[in-house]
């Protein structure tokens, strides 16, 4: 009769978890190991990688037959984060360790042929798959301590070798941590200041507008004007993540092998990817399983795409169903899945290859055919999901040089976004969106009927300016602005402002049209009472 020991193990398919118990046989029978259970080349590997290991460490590898089966055996598996709970069993199957020792616990690390444990990809996630499914044991290398103590609920042992890994299945206390409070991630982090941005100060505005509701944001103007520097301040201004939020954002960095320590980040994550970018790269991809792309990095976070119509077409076009659904599915021959991506996408380009097209001074060399190329590489369906689109100009040198300029800091922006995310939170407090750019068509058009003049929108869509998309997005945008005023209702003005945001118009126009004013060269508009001063 042959010995049977068990240990247990986490199969990820994107950010859900699957456990996996890990049956070890040990009978009679030519010495072999075999393993079964659909494993991928990493994992099959891994009966040739343990037995070099625990060999090298002074033990003994059973000199029978060894049969490794891993379940359920009809779900692909991958990864070499197997290596630990095989041992395990070996080792208790052997008699070296005890049997109760491995059973309903979660073992998550890869062995080096030194005996060594090292990390291994998705420890976050597959704990948290752990916890839910009442396990309240794992063990996971010492190098992931810090990102295994984030998971509430669950004991977390740290091995750093094999040596360590048997005097737990002996019984030791081994390096037992409970899960402590996750700290805050520490505001030291490098951000840039909104303060530092000389002038353009309709664009400082539409950040703040797209940060109070979490629009989405096109800049466009010739080099140098500051379309970068303003859309990586951006993260800056916006509220801080909650728990919650932030372990998701953390999963996701775990799946895709990225290093985490035991803090939560309280920053949204900001994602710049190279207009050279692949659709595989920006959306996600991978030969049999899917990893995250650009859109999920960015979950919770800023989505920047620096020189827009540079990308490729095709990658653009792969962001229209994330825009709408806030997550991203992807199938492989290993099994389909789907990672989460409500991200806030800013986007910037040139008006044409040279930048100079209708700036002063004549200096686009640019034909009109290549202008018209250039722009048609932004598809109108991208920018008809995107909320506001802004136009920025070059500064003026009496602006450049001045010795006073002294525009509003990140902080002070951040406490009206603060303020106006509240009074979004307050009145979508029984519905499952947190922002107004979140809020269904459906269920705009039942509880937020277009403010003011409705027949304003109507001749909008019948002259062609805007779409049904639009017309949402406007009634959006309108009871951002309300909130950014503290207006409780939107007024005939924020509707007229939200439709210039939409289009892409002047809004200091707007602004003069709605109050009679003859605004001087130096007006602006003041986002807290959409006046001019």
């Amino acid at each position: 009769m042959g010995q049977v020991c068990t240990a247990w193990s986490v199969a990820l398919l994107g950010m859900s978890g699957q456990m996996v118990e890990i049956e070890v046989s040990v009978g009679s029978g030519l010495p072999r190991t075999v393993l079964v259970g659909l494993p991928d080349a990493a994992l099959y590997e891994a009966r040739d990688r343990c037995r070099a290991a625990v060999s090298n460490c002074g033990l003994q590898w059973p000199v029978a037959l060894t049969t490794i089966n891993l379940t359920p055996a009809s779900l692909p598996k991958a990864g070499s984060h197997y290596d630990l709970g095989i041992v395990a069993a070996v080792l208790c199957a052997t008699g070296v360790g005890e049997r109760a020792q491995a059973e309903r616990t979660v073992f998550l690390g890869e062995l080096g042929l030194d005996g060594r444990v090292r990390p291994t990809r998705g420890v976050l996630p597959a704990l948290m798959a752990a916890r839910t499914n009442g396990f309240e044991r794992a063990v996971v290398a010492a190098a992931q301590l810090p990102e295994a103590t984030l998971v509430d609920g669950i004991a977390v042992h740290a091995v750093a070798d094999l040596e360590g890994l048997v005097g737990l299945l002996r019984g030791g206390p081994g390096e037992c941590v409970a899960a402590a409070p996750a700290e805050d991630e520490e505001t030291a982090e490098t951000v840039g200041d909104l303060g530092d941005v000389v002038g353009q100060l309709q664009a400082r505005w539409a950040l703040e507008v797209a940060a109070a509701g979490r629009h989405h944001l096109f800049f466009s103007g010739p080099p140098g004007v500051g379309k970068t520097m303003l859309a990586e301040r951006l993260p800056g201004i916006l509220p801080e993540l909650s728990a919650g939020q932030a372990l998701e954002v953390l999963a996701i960095r775990s799946i895709s092998g990225l290093p985490i320590d035991h803090r939560l980040p309280r920053r949204p994550p900001f994602a710049g990817p190279h207009h050279n970018a692949s659709v595989a790269s920006m959306v996600g991809g991978g030969s049999r399983i899917a990893a995250p792309g650009a859109v999920s990095m960015a979950h919770h976070g800023v989505l920047f795409l620096d020189e827009a119509a540079e990308f490729s077409p095709r990658v653009l076009d792969a962001l229209r169903t994330p825009l709408e659904t806030g997550s991203v599915t992807l199938a492989r021959s290993a099994g389909q899945v789907t990672y989460p991506a409500r991200f806030q996408l800013i986007m910037a380009a040139n008006p044409c290859p040279c930048g100079q097209s209708g700036q002063l001074g004549g200096r686009c060399q640019c034909t009109p055919t290549v202008v018209r190329r250039y722009r048609s590489r932004l598809s109108g369906p991208v920018l008809d999901r995107i909320d506001i689109q802004t136009t920025l100009h070059p500064v003026g040198p009496a602006v450049l040089s001045a010795t006073d300029h002294r525009a509003e800091s990140s902080a002070v922006v951040a406490d009206r976004v603060r303020e106006a995310r509240a009074r979004q939170l307050h009145r979508l407090r029984a519905t499952p969106w947190l922002t107004n750019a979140e809020a269904s068509g459906a269920w705009i058009r039942r509880h937020w009927p277009p403010p003011a003049e409705p027949g304003l929108l109507s001749a909008q869509i019948r002259r062609g300016a805007i779409s049904a998309r639009g017309a949402e997005k406007v009634v959006r945008l309108s009871w951002t602005i309300a909130d950014l005023g503290g207006h409780d209702r939107p007024t005939r003005a924020d509707l007229q402002l939200a439709l210039a945001l939409r289009r892409g118009d002047d809004v200091q126009r707007v602004v003069d049209a709605e109050h009679s004013v003859v605004a001087a060269d130096h007006a602006v508009v003041d986002p807290g009472r959409g006046a001019v001063s």
